[in-house]
């Protein structure tokens, strides 16, 4: 064991530091202290997804100009692998809410049409089958931009929609619709908008998992696309190979910017440290902030979890797992 290296595979610390920098800062930790660590920046297929899965599949990136949330001009950017037959769609990158400013945020007028505007750009592109990832989204529109962009192109493809919540449609107005902007009168707006726009749909989303990912838009392409939803954490983590390198690993570090009790309803840091109890391969958290009680922090089993808020702090966390 002291001769194989740490899996470095934390998350992003959402709005401070990508995946790829709080991997590389543990990681410089780690090698300093004399561990050899291998760096693997992980995703739950939300924003950053696309970088982590170029870090480990080989393909590129190509720009087009879309519709930003509020409709104004943006060149956003897609991902083709597989030779160019499978486009990769951050839903965040055209239609997400870090596109918007505070005080601009409209949870009623914010569209997918962006989002809907790629994925037409990746199949006019060559791609045969699209991966769209789905969180941090500004929008609660059920995906109806999406669709009125893929329908005004004629465009249908083979679709995989990567979901980081479990969500049904019908909750997403009221659970994600605060964060958005939306009070609780345009909240009722919104349930009654998804509401009188899943009975439009070929298949209805309400009640099922997963459908009311970014405001609804992973129904939206369930319903009119026949959209495959998957977990985004385990999907991500099955496309870099995590399970193989990990038991090929001294120990794993994983991290997010806060760890509390969505981590435990299938966030990405929970799934990474459920895999490592169950190989029985030990797991450190390094995270932001612990905003988790002591109990169910046990459950995910860490050998260790502790706070690191800056690039400094992570490497210095990182040396201290050595010496530990």
């Amino acid at each position: 064991m002291a001769d194989l290296p740490a899996l470095v595979a934390p998350d992003s610390f959402k709005g401070t530091f990508s995946a790829r920098e709080v991997a590389g800062a543990i990681a410089r930790g780690l090698r300093a202290g004399g561990r050899e660590a291998e760096e693997m920046p992980v995703a739950d297929g939300g924003e950053g997804t696309i970088e982590v899965l170029l870090s480990t599949l080989e393909g590129e990136l190509s720009s087009v100009r879309v519709g930003d949330p509020l409709g104004r001009p943006l060149d956003a950017s897609f991902a083709l692998i597989d030779g160019g037959r499978t486009g990769i769609v951050e839903m965040a990158r055209a239609s997400g809410l870090g596109l918007v400013a505070e005080d601009e945020r409209d949870a009623w007028a914010a569209s997918t049409r962006g989002t809907g505007e790629l994925i037409v750009a990746a199949v006019e592109a060559g791609a045969q089958r699209v991966i769209v990832t789905v969180g941090g989204s500004a929008t609660t529109d059920g995906g109806a931009g999406a669709l009125e962009a893929l329908e005004e192109a004629g465009t249908t493809i083979e679709m995989d929609v990567l979901c980081d919540v479990r969500t049904p449609f019908e909750d997403a107005p009221r659970v994600f619709g605060p964060q958005k902007g939306a009070d609780a009168a345009l909240i009722r707006k919104l349930e009654q908008r998804l509401d009188a726009l899943a009975g439009t749909f070929r298949r209805d989303p309400r009640g099922e998992p997963m459908t009311g990912c970014a405001g609804g838009l992973s129904g939206g392409l369930w319903a009119e696309h026949g959209a495959r939803l998957h977990d985004g954490p385990a999907f991500v983590l099955n496309a870099l190979g995590f399970d193989e390198r990990m038991r090929a690993s001294a120990f794993v570090v994983t991290g997010e910017g806060r760890i509390d009790e969505q981590t435990l309803q299938g966030k990405l840091v929970g799934e990474v440290a459920t895999r490592c109890r169950q190989a029985g391969v030990p797991c450190h958290g390094v995270v932001g902030r612990i905003e988790l009680e002591p109990f169910s922090a046990r459950i995910l089993d860490f050998a260790s979890l502790s706070e690191a808020t800056t690039l400094e702090e992570l490497e210095q966390a990182g040396r201290r797992l050595v010496a530990s």
